[in-house]
């Protein structure tokens, strides 16, 4: 498993997080998301033969967020 932290931006509330938290746990090969609104980040464990950055990135903009570098 490796980890990773995204920078993620357009969150404003707890509803936010829970939208995030909920599309990054539904992507194959996610095994565990722990999204904090302060600051904007999601801290995922995931295994890179299944899943990538990109997946990620593109499940939170899909959901109407933005993504950091």
């Amino acid at each position: 498993m490796s980890e990773i932290v995204l920078t993620v931006t357009g969150m404003t509330c707890g509803g936010c997080v829970n939208s995030v938290h909920r599309v990054l746990t539904a992507l194959p090969g996610v095994q565990h998301a722990d999204v904090t609104l302060t600051p904007g980040q999601a801290r995922v464990t995931y295994d890179p033969a299944r899943v990538d950055r990109a997946a990620m990135a593109k499940a939170i903009v899909d959901a109407g967020f933005g993504v950091g570098d």
